[in-house]
């Protein structure tokens, strides 16, 4: 039952800036063999790995998704989003998070609308900063999971146009747990510093207490490493609203991995090296493609729609890296299958006592 995955964390230890310094947070190291864990710093992370590990990176890159604008026939607000009073929607404002882009076509996105009972197929929106519209968008039919389907007005002829248009008038897509406004920080810090394959609307956060130093660190030991793109959607956040874990439904997400990358993964999972995961993003990612496979990494692009739950046999993943999470969510479900429920259940009753910082800009844990 989903309500076996649920925990009590008080507001105070979700985190709503990033620390000073990536490398600063805290680190619980969990043993699914017994149940054990301690209390270490990430900057201890280098030293966990062995010789001869294949440590493999989700390398998406997150693009301001989040865009405010008005419905079509409400006045232009002179109103900044980032102004909190902002969020309480002035009478025709809407906000739009773009949550997967349905072609080569930069025009064409599925998004989550609010408030979204009023927007109908058919209308027209618009966004922009104070009183000028910059971009405009139809909304073309309701999808599944409550999403709207839009098209961008006048049509851009290129994706860097589109996305050049979005880094001027578009928000950091910081989750709803984190109470405040986006800010120029975020554009940095809400970002690992390896991405570079654009596509998600949120961050794969496990990665983003690394730095160069650490990366150096890892390979100085002996730890090959290797990139996956999975572009973070819907599936990473959606809520389950069901009673049985088995009936609930996965959003699918793209990814790719490279030729390189599969012959590397492929080369440590035929000489029984351990694979480590940074990230719930890069779990998927592998577990899926390794079925697709037959036992081998497939390289090419896919989508990723596996819902992993306790009793899941995992085929390639040893070890992973990952955030705390939500209660009662498929990501805490995931990390539950991989370390074992009661033993990530005790080790989460341990971080809130301990008064860790949780979810995306919060500590992290590692498993094995």
């Amino acid at each position: 039952m989903v309500s076996e995955f649920h925990f009590h964390l008080p507001d105070e230890l979700i985190a709503q800036e990033p620390l000073a310094t990536r490398d600063a947070s805290r680190l619980l190291h969990l043993q699914r063999a017994g149940g054990q864990y301690a209390d270490r710093q990430f900057r201890d992370f280098p030293d966990l790995l062995r010789r001869g590990d294949l440590l493999v990176f989700n390398n998406t890159r997150v693009f301001p998704a989040r865009l405010y604008g008005r419905r079509e026939g409400a006045r232009a607000q002179p109103v900044s989003p980032h102004n909190p009073a902002a969020r309480k929607f002035l009478r025709g404002r809407i906000e739009v998070l773009l949550t997967r882009q349905l072609s080569t076509d930069p025009n064409d996105w599925e998004c989550l609308v609010r408030p979204g009972r009023k927007i109908g197929v058919g209308e027209r929106l618009f966004f922009g900063e104070g009183n000028h519209d910059e971009l405009q968008a139809e909304v073309l039919t309701r999808a599944e999971f409550g999403e709207r389907r839009i098209r961008f007005q006048p049509a851009f002829q290129s994706a860097n146009d589109f996305f050049a248009t979005l880094d001027r008038i578009g928000h950091v897509p910081l989750p709803p747990y984190i109470a405040r406004p986006d800010s120029s920080r975020d554009r940095e810090r809400y970002q690992t510093v390896y991405a570079h394959e654009r596509g998600s609307v949120a961050a794969p956060t496990a990665g983003l207490h690394f730095t160069p130093e650490i990366l150096a660190r890892i390979r100085q030991r002996g730890v090959e490493t290797a990139e996956i793109t999975l572009h973070v959607g819907l599936g990473t956040f959606q809520p389950v609203r069901v009673e049985r874990v088995e009936d609930h439904k996965l959003h699918s997400e793209p990814y790719s991995i490279s030729p390189g990358a599969a012959a590397t993964i492929n080369a440590a999972l035929s000489t029984s090296r351990r694979v480590v995961a940074v990230g719930t993003t890069t779990v998927r990612t592998l577990e899926r493609a390794v079925r697709k496979g037959a036992g081998t990494i497939v390289a090419g692009p896919a989508a990723a729609d596996l819902f992993i739950y306790p009793h899941f046999e995992f085929k390639a993943v040893k070890a992973m890296l990952t955030n705390f999470h939500l209660p009662q969510s498929t990501l805490l479900m995931l990390v539950s299958a991989f370390g074992g429920k009661e033993n990530v259940l005790h080790a989460y009753e341990h971080a809130v006592s301990e008064r860790y910082r949780f979810y995306s800009y919060g500590d992290c844990m590692f498993i094995e």
